[in-house]
């Protein structure tokens, strides 16, 4: 299932979620085998900063029955260590990279562009304006008319596709995709985290260090379906959907929605090869259809899926629904 993704050529269409995989620890501890079988088909970097950031302090996350709230508040060595030891680091992947990045204001983001925009190893760049858990970015991806106007600055600095990452917590995140679109943007991800609480099990107040967290999981699949079945409605640059998938099926409805390509991310806790029996099962599912099992899922500017369930055909749907659970989650 090769695809085209802004210019990028990708093996298949699932990418990882903004800060869900550590590809040096994973490296360090899977060696020489994790780049002959990467999972994702390109790699998305945790965010990066101008300052380092130590990030909230703990507890840091709380399972939920479906999802994980996280304050983990975007630790990072700060563009800086970026660019001397992490970018290094991650010379050996076998992937397009794409580096994502936060300001608090906009010459910030300006910068932190400007800096990265120079190592030819960077593919791609992913403006963060949606983390809910800092105050910064939020104000911005919130309001279309100052997203458009970051994405303005943004755009003459670099050459590489420029992809924003949209927050979910906004009265409409279609006019927010829009500006992103009008601003130059080259793609949109959604959807980021909810806001979310976690009470303390003894005492009032939070669970979490830092106050509240953002939900991910299977508890926000739903709500992730419906933003970006509206975005897609809205824009027509490419979409990069992700919550809560777990499963083939999950990937191939949110396909069917709209999106380009599919992100996980909370799966990889619980399956850290999620990514790979997702996109086997995608491909099992397209084999299937052209061997009119099952239908694929439909994309954008293609005829809709037939309304039949589908089919779970042939030995790699199989052997994917016996290694996942539509509940468990790290």
């Amino acid at each position: 299932m090769a695809e085209q993704f802004c210019g990028l050529a990708l093996a298949h269409p699932v990418i990882n979620g903004s800060g869900t995989f550590d590809a040096i620890a994973a490296r360090a501890v899977f060696g020489e085998g994790l780049e002959r079988g990467f999972p994702f088909a390109a790699f998305v970097t945790k965010t990066i900063t101008l300052d380092p950031r130590g990030g909230n302090p703990p507890p840091r996350l709380w399972e939920t029955p479906a999802g994980l709230i996280n304050s983990i508040g975007l630790p990072n060595r700060g563009l800086g260590g970026y660019l001397r030891h992490d970018l290094p680091a991650l010379a050996w992947l076998p992937v397009p990279l794409i580096t994502n990045v936060m300001g608090s204001t906009g010459a910030e983001v300006v910068r932190l562009v400007d800096a990265v925009e120079g190592h030819p190893q960077v593919a791609a760049l992913e403006l963060n304006v949606s983390c809910p858990n800092v105050s910064t970015g939020l104000d911005i991806g919130s309001d279309p008319a100052e997203l458009e106007r970051l994405v303005r600055a943004v755009r003459p600095r670099t050459a590489k596709p420029v992809v924003v990452k949209l927050t979910p917590n906004t009265a409409d995140v279609a006019a927010v995709a829009v500006a992103a679109e009008q601003g130059g943007a080259d793609a949109v991800s959604l959807i980021n985290t909810l806001r979310a609480f976690a009470p303390h099990p003894h005492r009032p107040g939070p669970w979490l260090g830092g106050g509240s967290g953002g939900l991910s999981g299977p508890a926000i699949r739903a709500v992730a379906l419906d933003q970006v079945s509206r975005v897609a409605q809205r824009v027509r640059i490419p979409i990069v959907g992700m919550g809560g998938i777990q499963t083939s099926e999950h990937a191939a409805e949110f396909l069917s929605a709209g999106a380009t390509l599919v992100a996980v991310g909370t799966e990889s806790f619980r399956d850290p090869a999620a990514a790979t029996r997702i996109a086997s099962g995608l491909a099992a599912r397209q084999l299937s259809a052209k061997s009119g099992l099952a239908p694929a899922p439909s994309r954008r500017g293609s005829a809709p899926a037939s309304p039949e369930p589908p089919r779970r055909s042939g030995k790699l749907l199989q052997s994917e629904a016996k290694r996942s659970s539509t509940l468990d989650i790290a």
